[in-house]
């Protein structure tokens, strides 16, 4: 993916953006690392969408948690965190961990082995049972950054919630792809879920969110990042 006009930096499959001063790594897989502290950030994982839809009569196949899980696992393999934050709707809605099959919670298990996790709650998933293993909390902070589900705007805050999705015009066709969201003092991540969707960063919640359109996106590409100004996105 190249689009036409947008100024590109990649490295590699990750992409150093700040957050208030301090050096973060957009992965290409959709989660963030904080090389510093060895923490790895992962938001939306939505577990469980495709059974709750089901519950209302819409099929989809029944295997996003099972695929979201997966890759989760092959990010944690491969960066070797010594923490995750799950930034929120890790489940799809309030009953969803109590759908988990027994082969999920064992992977769930294995990712928690021999290192720090924390569950933030969410607005689909409130009140998180300490059976899912790990600590829950509403938020964490770290030195300056503040970890949250929801995003305020706040100077140093990361959080998810939006699900960023950026558009782009490559080779004469229209390109949507999930994206991380910053102007250097905040970052909005993307869905990490197999079924979660996207909002615009064209949309005005996150004009609110970042005051002007000269923030950033780090879209997730196919085999890169891309960094493209959000207002040469539509």
């Amino acid at each position: 993916m190249n689009p036409r006009g947008a100024s590109l930096s990649v490295v590699d499959t990750q992409s150093a953006f700040e957050v208030a001063g301090v050096t973060m790594l957009a992965d290409l897989s959709g989660t963030l690392f904080w090389e510093e502290q060895r923490l790895l950030v992962v938001s939306d994982l939505h577990l469980e969408k495709g059974s709750s839809f089901a519950m209302r009569g819409v099929l989809l196949p029944p295997y996003d948690t099972a695929a979201t899980l997966g890759r989760l696992a092959a990010v944690v393999a491969r960066l070797d965190p010594r923490m995750v934050i799950a930034l929120g709707d890790s489940f799809h809605d309030r009953r969803a961990h109590q759908r988990l099959s027994a082969q999920d919670r064992d992977a769930i298990a294995a990712l928690q082995a021999r290192r720090e996790w924390i569950w933030i709650s969410g607005n689909h998933d409130p009140a998180l049972p300490s059976t899912l293993g790990g600590m829950v909390a509403t938020e964490v902070a770290i030195g300056r950054i503040r970890f949250r589900h929801e995003p305020t705007g706040a100077i140093g805050e990361i959080a998810g919630h939006l699900h960023p999705k950026a558009r782009v015009s490559t080779r004469g066709r229209a390109v949507e792809r999930r994206c991380f969201a910053s102007d250097g003092e905040r970052a909005v991540m993307p869905a990490f879920g197999a079924y979660a969707g996207g909002l615009s960063i064209r949309d005005e919640a996150f004009a609110k969110l970042f005051g002007t359109a000269t923030f950033t996106a780090h879209l997730l590409g196919d085999t890169r990042l891309h960094t493209i100004a959000a207002s040469r996105c539509y």
